[in-house]
């Protein structure tokens, strides 16, 4: 799961990986810029507005640090984090990196069936949840509500707990990959290799103190995490501001009052903002980059976002085991619209090959570098096909790369929909459908959407009469599984097509769509 000892000792020796640790990196934060705004939420129901300012930040952390700890949270804990955009939401990250405890990020989607087996799988000391109803979906955890949290923290004055800080080499938090089976496999991400991804993307994209950075996403994601995110944004001294939805109705009016400077997106939502920008009467000219990521953005939508939002492009392709690309802000416009950019890093090691395993500048993208990880946590098995025995990731994604560097993404190999950035690993749905007494077999595919990118198709073989569409998506409701998980389309069949070696043939399954 560690980087090999010479390797690490490179990366160091490099500049990318400086011994920073999140909770120090705070503390020096909170020295530098001190009464700056670091987080503004707008509020919400059952979430009042608020301003914190990096000292507040650091304050906070050290209170519910403290109160955490004295309810048993220990070092090398598990606690699954589900928050909605609300700045207790980097509270809690952060106090749990003071006490070297683990945040297990889950997303606001997610409900009992993920959250359960987050619990169960990390062996979690507690979940730190929005409200009581959340609490269901983890019994036999310890939780805790937005409402408790308020009560855990220490009085006002508290000093910081005196305890020893991480080792930067140490794994700071887990991950959900968006994986291609079975429920999501979990990304340890260290001190060291996370704090340098964000720092260089920060740089990259151009943060200053004077930046504003808006989480519009869900701040779980690793996109509107460190790419640069809400962590990068931090690390430059910049202001935060975390909307509550992506819609433009609440994003617009934030832009204007708060002089955003940046926002990201995944490529759905970002249509939906330039269909907004022809009639709203907001003021978004404070605007001087959009990030758009999560999924392939197409060149013809790509073209629009200067002259319909006024605002440069940057495109954003990567995944939450590593690797970021982007495109740099004074590329060359025929680059930014019709590539997904280039690596972070001179040590980001980029290796494609073609079907035969021959290397070639067109097909199966894997990489390595400073802050892509060598392994899964507690997933042996998964391990030995997900990386090369010289510890490249085998991304999943099929790619073309121009002579200049620069990454086209052209699909997946792996099986696994990408619905509007949301990834779903068809094995789950799968076995989800599989436990209703009507299903037979089932086969879950993704289909083009000229909106998404792709929707899910879930192609059934059923004992009998076939079930009705509605009766499907409220069993699979009942299982407690995302909403963004149930299939889209149901296609009744007598026999999934198969390949020459007997498997499904999900590729002409896919054709039928």
């Amino acid at each position: 799961m560690h980087w090999p000892d010479d390797t690490a000792a490179r990366y160091r020796a490099a500049g990318y990986w400086r011994g920073e640790t999140f909770g120090g990196l705070l503390r020096d934060l909170a020295a530098r810029y001190g009464d700056r705004p670091a987080l503004i939420s707008p509020g919400s129901p059952g979430a009042p507005a608020a301003r914190w300012t990096f000292r507040d930040l650091d304050e906070r952390a050290d209170r519910l640090a403290a109160g955490l700890h004295a309810a048993g949270i220990r070092r090398g804990d598990r606690v699954v984090l589900q928050l909605p955009n609300v700045p207790e939401f980097h509270q809690v990250c952060f106090a749990l990196f003071r006490i070297g405890a683990w945040p297990v990020f889950a997303l606001p989607a997610h409900r009992s069936a993920e959250i359960s087996y987050f619990c169960a799988f990390t062996e979690a000391a507690a979940y730190v949840c929005p409200d009581e109803e959340h609490k269901a979906y983890a019994p036999g955890t310890r939780a805790f509500t937005l409402a408790d949290l308020a009560g855990l923290e220490a009085p006002s004055g508290t000093g910081p707990l005196d305890l020893p800080d991480a080792d930067p080499g140490d794994v700071a938090f887990l991950q959900l990959s968006g994986g291609s089976t079975g429920l999501p496999k979990l990304i340890p991400r260290t001190h060291d290799d996370y704090v340098y991804s964000f720092r260089a993307s920060a740089e990259i994209c151009g943060l200053t103190p004077d930046s504003v950075y808006l989480c519009a996403l869900p701040a779980a994601h690793n996109f509107p995490m460190s790419s640069p995110g809400v962590f990068g944004a931090l690390s430059a001294g910049a202001a935060s501001v975390l909307a509550p939805d992506p819609s433009p109705g609440t994003c617009f009016p934030l832009v204007e009052r708060e002089r955003v400077t940046i926002a990201a997106l995944v490529p759905p939502l970002a249509l939906v903002w330039m269909d907004a920008a022809a009639t709203t009467a907001h003021d978004l000219s404070s605007l001087e980059v959009l990030q758009v990521g999560g999924a392939k953005f197409s060149e013809e939508a790509a073209k629009r976002v200067g002259p319909e939002l006024g605002c440069t492009l940057q495109q954003v392709f990567g995944m939450a085991e590593g690797l970021v690309n982007y495109t740099r802000l004074d590329d060359p416009e025929d680059v930014i619209v019709s590539t997904q950019g280039r690596p972070i890093s001179p040590d980001d090691e980029i290796l494609i090959l073609d079907d035969e395993g021959n290397e070639s500048d067109h097909g199966h993208l894997l990489t390595r570098g400073p802050y892509t990880i060598r392994g899964y946590w507690r997933a042996d098995e998964h391990n030995r096909t997900a990386f090369t025995e010289d510890g490249f990731y085998r991304t999943g994604d099929i790619v073309r790369r121009t002579p200049g560097g620069y990454l086209v993404v052209e699909g997946r190999a792996k099986d696994q929909i990408n619905r509007g950035g949301e990834k779903i690993a068809a094995e789950e749905v799968e076995n989800h459908l599989l436990a209703h007494p009507a299903v037979r077999d089932a086969s879950v595919v993704a289909v083009p959407d000229p909106y998404l990118g792709e929707r899910t198709c879930a192609y059934l073989i059923c004992r009998g009469e076939a079930p009705k569409k509605a009766e499907l998506r409220a069993f699979l409701r009942d299982r407690g599984i995302a909403a963004f998980k149930i299939p889209d389309r149901f296609e009744f069949v007598d026999a999934f097509p198969q390949t020459a070696v007997g498997k499904v043939s999900k590729r002409h399954l896919r054709e039928r769509t």
